[in-house]
């Protein structure tokens, strides 16, 4: 590509490490140095440069292609606008897709992130380009979800001057990151890429924030200082116990009434098979948190269900009477335990995880492991395997009247879906969802009544297959998400399941995905509320609907067709099946809008702070 020098305008410059400046640091011409005799631009490249003197934007670029970055999603400004020159020098290697507001940027990375497991990145800049990504922070922080979001930085020498989009990106953040940085020496930046994205896929994964001021990205390096800074406690995973399994796995095989209990960490740590294992060796029952879902097969025999606030009744009667809960990568959310007191009361507690701060942090186990949950459950499949297969049988048999009592609870209060016709009831629609997509599709939901039907009603059958937002709760998080979450897996059907209320909020990266061919499909349950709300004041708050109301909404097909998606819409049950059909069908973008009865309520529901054995089942 030949180069275009910009020009150098007749006012007073200085000379920085090798550019020319203006006197607010603002480079107005790159140093010769990147520049060949002939005219060609050499940045873009990417071969080795190891001895080249690089600016830092370049130096912050190559090393995102280092670390396997080949998609970030951000929106430009003055504080990044050195990284955004050469984003466009590399555009070959890394493709930068821009969206309509940061926080669908740090959304659509942690989509990206969860249907993939690998560090999703996102690039914003200053000022209110932080504080708006601060959001889809806070969710993968809560998720522990591994993301590198860079944000941009006013220059180094006017930090705390209250320069023009200057916040303090750095203390903002702190609470909600697993680490974060403010880059003071171009000479660090390299080794500051490599550790941030070590450090967000390590141990127990999460966002990492590296602020780089202006002058940073501008100035020349010619000597990185490139060893970490730091050595991690999570390099290493601590070695498990053998007396602790030995322990484990004899409990394992003597319970008469155990219950895995297994969330997140099950899917972060790619346990599926391993959990399984374990399981069917045992015939233990298996209940995931709504985190957990596809971590175990919600088909499968040896499933309850989901357990919790909207959990199967199998599930949750199953943990009050379960001698021996066994929780694998889970924090004991109140979601989940309602009444903490009482949770699973009868039950000799072992806890998993591979955070140790998450160790009776909630609830003290009785016996505790620090361990990612792969690495636990094949050393305790393996010591099972190597138990007497009487010994194994012994504990089969002792739990045949548990089982028992566990198929009847699930026989006796199934989820169930009321048909009309005349409403369309939104249970229906997941359950025909799933019908047409035979249920292979990726479900990505926003946060309220439809995220839980989606759970209740989809089964799912392989970890990554369900993306939510779970212990920040975040509406608008699952139309960005989905966007990412399709880039990830272009071979499969991603569908966001989202409602009125969340899709308002970020509506506007439809044409994020009309931009770049993402053939985004969105399913909007309708019912002209903000449904979980108004399910709470309905029965909580003696149906004072207080500020719930969007009956006064766009029109969404048209507002499809004005960002040039394709927009459809089922008002009765007859139009839903051609609607789902039509809209999964379509090769672009699809906005089904799918008018659900208005006042259906999610069931089963145990009120805040209650016994999980205090369920309204209907």
């Amino acid at each position: 590509m030949m180069s275009k020098l910009k020009t150098i305008q007749k006012k007073a410059v200085i000379r920085k490490e090798g550019g020319l400046f203006d006197f607010s640091g603002t480079e107005i011409m790159r140093d010769a140095a990147s520049v060949t005799a002939a005219g060609e631009d050499t940045t873009g490249s990417s071969e080795d440069t190891a001895d080249k003197p690089m600016r830092g934007a370049e130096i912050l670029v190559r090393g995102l292609i280092r670390n396997g970055v080949d998609k970030i999603f951000g929106l430009p400004g003055g504080a990044v606008l050195h990284i955004y020159d050469e984003l466009w020098r590399f555009r070959d290697e890394i493709t930068h897709y821009l969206v309509r507001h940061e926080q669908g940027a740090v959304h659509a990375a942690e989509g990206y992130a969860r249907a993939t497991g690998k560090v999703g990145a996102a690039l914003v800049t200053s000022g209110p380009g932080a504080t708006n990504a601060i959001t889809g922070i806070a969710t993968a922080y809560m998720d522990s979800i591994p993301l590198v979001v860079i944000t941009g930085q006013v220059p180094l020498p006017v930090i705390g001057t209250d320069a023009f989009q200057e916040v303090d990106t750095f203390g903002l953040t702190l609470p909600i990151v697993k680490h974060s940085y403010l880059v003071r020496d171009v000479r660090d930046l390299a080794a500051i890429i490599d550790e941030a994205f070590h450090i967000a896929a390590s141990g127990k994964p999460g966002p990492v924030v590296i602020d780089v001021p202006k002058d940073i990205t501008a100035q020349i390096c010619e000597e990185p200082r490139t060893k970490f800074a730091r050595v991690f406690a999570d390099d290493v995973p601590p070695a498990a116990d053998e007396a602790i399994l030995d322990t484990i796995t004899d409990r394992l095989i003597n319970a008469e009434r155990p219950i895995f209990y297994v969330g997140g960490g099950i899917v972060t740590s790619g346990a599926s098979d391993d959990l399984m294992k374990v399981v069917e060796l045992l015939q233990a029952p298996v209940t995931p948190t709504l985190m957990g879902l596809g971590g175990f097969p919600t088909a499968h025999k040896l499933s309850l269900g989901m357990l919790g606030m909207h959990g199967t009744y199998a599930a949750n009667m199953g943990v009050s009477e379960a001698d021996l809960l066994v929780a694998v990568g889970v924090r004991f959310d109140d979601r989940v335990t309602g009444k903490l007191a009482t949770f699973a009361s009868q039950a000799e507690i072992i806890h998993i995880d591979i955070d140790p701060s998450n160790i009776g942090k909630v609830k003290q186990p009785h016996i505790s492991l620090v361990s990612d949950a792969k690495s636990a459950l094949q050393r305790i499949a393996t010591k099972l395997e190597s138990r007497e297969g009487a010994a194994l049988n012994a504990g089969k048999a002792k739990r045949e009247e548990w089982w028992k009592k566990l198929r009847a609870w699930l026989d006796s209060v199934p989820f169930g879906c009321k048909y009309s016709e005349t409403e369309i009831n939104p249970q229906q629609v997941i359950e025909e969802l799933h019908r047409i997509t035979q249920g292979v599709a990726i479900i990505v939901t926003d946060v309220g009544q439809h995220q839980m039907w989606a759970a209740q009603f989809y089964p799912f059958k392989r970890s990554r297959q369900w993306i939510t937002s779970g212990g920040l709760g975040t509406m608008g998080f699952g139309l960005p998400a989905a966007m990412g979450a399709q880039l990830a897996c272009p071979d499969k059907t991603v569908v966001a399941v989202v409602g009125d209320g969340g899709f308002q909020m970020t509506n506007q990266e439809i044409i994020t995905a009309i931009q770049y061919k993402i053939p985004l499909k969105v399913l909007i349950m309708n019912n002209g509320y903000l449904g979980m709300v108004r399910q709470w004041q309905e029965m909580f708050y003696d149906r004072a609907y207080s500020e719930v109301d969007l009956s006064i909404s766009p029109d969404f097909v048209k507002l499809a067709e004005a960002y040039g998606a394709l927009g459809l819409r089922a008002k009765i049950p007859s139009e839903l099946a051609e609607v789902l059909e039509k809209g999964l069908a379509h090769d672009g973008v699809t906005i089904m809008d799918i008018v659900v009865s208005k006042e259906e309520n999610v069931f089963p529901i145990i009120p805040a702070g209650q016994d999980t054995r205090n369920m309204i089942l209907k």
